[in-house]
């Protein structure tokens, strides 16, 4: 063999050796990592060749041709979540600001919908948002919209499925979180509540105190009613014993003289119990009994200037009652006007406190055209 066959073996296999070297470096460098990639859990990749789409690498070990095809970034098939804050007005006038949370997650089997038909997803949903939030707010008054929150969420629930359900989105909830007026207008609102709320105390307090009253004056009145009833069983047992006393009298043979005789036993009874309970130490007694009959006169007119007496003492004490009852209605009534008065004079200063803040908003913010942009 001569030389020039030797040169041009060795020159082939150098020439294999570094074809070789090559396609190992290949296989176990870059190349293996452009043939085989992995995808994530809950993860999918598109495979495009020549910028035409190809698959969707589901998760696991997937394959594709180097130098003719790639893969795009992972597309997220978790729960995402996107917030978007709003400055909007309610029907009266009031700037609100309104926070709306949107959580969103990419259908698995409308993956490339989801990767080709939209350039920025998120955009789309806040302007959706915004335009649904909006349209509510401005038919519903400050406090409807308190109440109606949960009923403005549903609906932008439903709007943004509807749209983005042919972009391969699936909405799965929204909430509005919160409804916040100006610091202003949350003062206002707070004194009309406080007013309303003064209010109320002071009918339980008026209502209490009459209940009171009535029951003072029913109790007076039973107790007059049945203090009555007593003292009149008491004359009339009085006045039964007298008769009784003054028949037994007749019968016996007395009866010119009985009614001296039972006026005088009650006299003298009655002497006996002023010595015996009353405070002071001297009585004073006629000193002759040629006495008695003026005495027997004085009694009797001292009896019937005693019934005067009670009667008129009754009738009093019932002009007083009537008096104190007037007294406490023209009380109640002066304080339901005074009540009154602080009432309109609170609701005033919430008016005009509201008032002033709806204006300054309206310097602050003015009022936004009708076509705004993302709208």
């Amino acid at each position: 063999m001569d030389i020039g066959a030797i040169i041009g073996i060795l020159v082939a296999l150098g020439v294999v050796i570094v074809i070789l070297i090559v396609v190992a470096a290949l296989l176990f460098g870059g190349l293996r990592s452009s043939i085989f990639f992995t995808v994530h859990t809950q993860e999918n990749v598109i495979v495009e060749r020549f910028g035409k789409f190809k698959k969707v690498a589901k998760p696991g070990l997937n394959t594709k041709v180097p130098f003719i095809e790639t893969t795009t970034k992972p597309i997220s098939l978790r729960v995402q979540q996107l917030e978007v804050n709003i400055e909007t007005k309610t029907k009266d006038n009031v700037f609100v600001m309104v926070p709306v949370a949107v959580q969103y997650l990419v259908s698995e089997d409308k993956v490339v919908d989801a990767y080709y038909r939209l350039a920025n997803p998120e955009e789309q949903i806040r302007s959706y948002v915004f335009d649904t939030v909006r349209s509510a707010l401005s038919t519903l008054t400050l406090d409807s919209a308190f109440e109606s929150k949960d009923d403005i969420a549903t609906s932008v629930e439903h709007r943004l499925s509807a749209q983005m359900a042919g972009y391969g989105f699936r909405i799965v909830n929204t909430l509005v979180t919160d409804i916040s007026p100006d610091q202003r207008v949350r003062d206002s609102m707070n004194s009309i509540n406080a007013a309303q709320r003064d209010r109320v105390a002071a009918q339980a307090l008026a209502e209490a105190d009459k209940i009171k009253r009535v029951t003072q004056a029913e109790a007076e009145a039973e107790s007059k009613r049945l203090q009555g009833e007593g003292v009149a069983g008491q004359r009339k047992a009085i006045a039964t014993g007298i008769a009784e006393q003054y028949e037994m009298l007749r019968r016996a043979g007395i009866e010119s003289t009985a009614e001296q005789l039972l006026l005088m036993t009650q006299y003298f009874d009655t002497m006996q119990d002023v010595a015996r309970n009353g405070r002071s130490n001297v009585l004073m007694l006629p000193s002759n009994p040629g006495a008695l009959g003026d005495l027997t006169t004085e009694i009797r007119n001292a009896l019937l200037t005693s019934h005067e007496s009670e009667r008129a003492i009754s009738d009093s004490d019932s002009d007083s009652r009537q008096e104190r009852l007037e007294a406490q209605r023209r009380e109640r009534e002066e304080a339901d006007r005074a009540r009154r008065a602080r009432e309109q004079s609170a609701q005033q200063q919430a008016r005009r406190a509201a008032d002033q803040a709806r204006q300054q908003q309206r310097r602050d913010f003015p009022e936004p055209p009708d076509f705004m942009p993302g709208m």
